[in-house]
């Protein structure tokens, strides 16, 4: 199995989960209902990090991080069929 064919796999699989952990990710609430609940979202604000939210977020950024590398290297032609 050629580089080309190894990337191109690993570039559709993170394709797949860069979807999947989008679509787990809980929307961003605003409006009157987001600035009531204002001062209970400074808890987990805090400690949002630790949370399944946080860790979405930061796999988000990884797999973004990981698809536009991996997508540049595939259209600069470096490597041969």
């Amino acid at each position: 199995m050629t580089l080309l064919r190894v990337l191109t796999v690993v570039f559709m699989i993170i394709c797949l989960i860069i979807t999947v952990v989008i679509l787990l990710q809980e929307g961003k609430q605003a409006g009157l209902t987001g600035a009531i609940s204002g001062a209970a979202e400074s808890y987990w604000g805090k400690n949002k990090g630790r949370s399944m939210e946080g860790k979405l977020e930061k796999a988000t950024k990884v797999c973004v991080v990981l698809f536009f590398v991996i997508s540049i290297i595939l259209n600069m032609g470096f490597i041969n069929y």
